[in-house]
């Protein structure tokens, strides 16, 4: 918490979908927000929408890829807020394709991204917080973390790790008062459909026949979750994973 008492929280993945919806929920609700990513100028629109509502926000571009990243955010956070109570881990990368279609690279991307920024991030922020009075972390995973959509080998695997990583965080540091929870989200319109699919419209015809309530969601559905997961109303609440995905969990209708 800053040294105002404005609570202060770290989004990665901030620029564009669910990462910038909640970024700007969270400014809308009277939290400081650090926005991270790796292409500034979509932060800077992020953080341009933040302030035209009268909130505040921070910019940090910065490779989640890189190993020394989770501690830039969140000594920059630390440094540019005076505090960090919040953290949404949100960023993510996903390829699509058979077994053979992955490399080495992919692979140690995909970890790399997806499962080992979160675990240095949590680590990093630590400290902060321990120190806070209302600290909570909300880890975005996946549906395919939890049933298999042919060709999501590889992001499907880093995505269970994100709920196995939750809970285990959860119960780890339920002492420290350090709530952990996981969205596992479903279809979403946000631009990590065009690395596999090329546009949202593809991705949806693609995707909407096996969302038994016959549509995609919009960031702002996620985001809405995001909120009350960290929100002080739901303080008693740490260690779910909780499916907001049309009913993607129950199967392929079509099935």
């Amino acid at each position: 918490m800053s040294a105002s008492g404005q609570r202060v929280a770290v989004v990665t993945g901030a620029g564009t979908g669910i990462g910038a919806a909640t970024a700007r929920l969270l400014a809308e609700k009277g939290l400081a927000v650090a926005l991270v990513g790796r292409r500034r100028e979509l932060l800077e629109e992020t953080a341009a929408s933040i302030a035209a509502d009268g909130g505040r926000a921070h910019v940090l571009a910065d490779d989640l890829g890189d190993p020394e990243a989770p501690a830039r955010i969140v000594d920059g956070t630390l440094e540019a807020l005076g505090g960090l109570d919040v953290l949404v881990n949100n960023a993510a990368t996903i390829k699509t394709g058979p077994l053979e279609a992955y490399s080495l690279e992919d692979f140690d991307h995909h970890v790399a991204v997806n499962i080992r920024s979160i675990f240095f991030l949590v680590q990093r922020a630590l400290p902060a917080l321990r120190a806070s009075s209302d600290a909570a972390v909300v880890n975005i995973s996946s549906v395919v973390g939890s049933i298999v959509k042919p060709g999501n080998l590889l992001y499907g695997m880093t995505k269970a790790a994100v709920e196995y990583m939750s809970k285990a965080l959860a119960h780890e540091l339920a002492a420290d008062r350090i709530r952990v929870s996981c969205i596992a989200s479903g279809s979403v319109k946000t631009p990590i459909h065009l690395l596999w699919a090329g546009s949202i419209e593809n991705a949806e015809r693609d995707l909407v026949p096996r969302i038994p309530i016959g549509r995609m969601a919009e960031p702002e559905e996620i985001a809405y979750w995001v909120h009350q997961l960290v929100a002080p109303e739901t303080g008693f609440m740490t260690g779910d994973v909780l499916h907001i995905d049309g009913g993607q969990i129950l199967g392929n209708p079509e099935g």
